[in-house]
């Protein structure tokens, strides 16, 4: 029998926050780079773990916030080894705490990405971005969208809206704090079990 509330369940658990974003930024808002590493720091400060696709670009330098902000960074590569990862997929290997090699190329990283993750920020983004985000959507995960970053980030209301399948769980803010906050209240709702 335990007898620990709700509140206590599970305490040594934190939450799992993916950054999703272009990897090539020259599409991107001139600030989008910095936003993404205040976003990293943003997620750390606020008690969880970041995950990232191991990648250049926009996650990397949410990894180089959530580094400098002292917290722990998670990386799933689509390659079989650091090798791959290195020589012929051609990312890196620093600001991450753990680099996981898949093996399972872009589409099978992105997959196990979105899925390990209890929500999922966009910042600019591009094709691999936008799979992400149809990934964590049609699973019906949180997802944060840091508006004004440029690329897809700052086109998704209106996919959304074209879609015709509702509005899902998604938050759009322009400050990546109050974008985290918001997004860590929605998963504390979705993550308490009712007894």
């Amino acid at each position: 029998m335990n007898s620990k509330s709700k509140e206590d369940q599970h305490v040594h658990l934190k939450y799992k926050l993916c950054i999703s974003g272009a990897a090539e930024t020259s599409h991107c808002a001139p600030d989008a780079l910095e936003k993404a590493k205040e976003l990293g720091g943003e997620v750390i400060r606020q008690g969880a773990v970041l995950v990232t696709g191991a990648t250049t670009g926009e996650p990397y330098w949410g990894a180089i916030g959530a580094k400098e902000a002292g917290g722990f960074v998670i990386g799933l590569s689509p390659a079989s080894s650091e090798l791959e990862h290195i020589k012929k997929y051609k990312l890196p290997v620093d600001y991450h705490d753990i680099i996981i090699y898949t093996g399972f190329g872009y589409a099978g990283r992105n997959l196990l990405l979105t899925r390990s993750a209890d929500a999922v920020l966009i910042v600019c983004g591009r094709m691999g971005t936008l799979n992400e985000f149809t990934i964590a959507f049609e699973d019906d995960k949180p997802i944060g969208v840091l508006t004004g970053t440029g690329g897809l980030a700052d086109r998704i209301q209106e996919l959304i809206k074209e879609s015709h399948r509702g509005p899902g769980k998604v938050i759009f803010d322009s400050n990546p704090k109050t974008l985290v906050t918001k997004l860590m209240e929605l998963i504390k709702l979705e993550k308490t079990v009712e007894k």
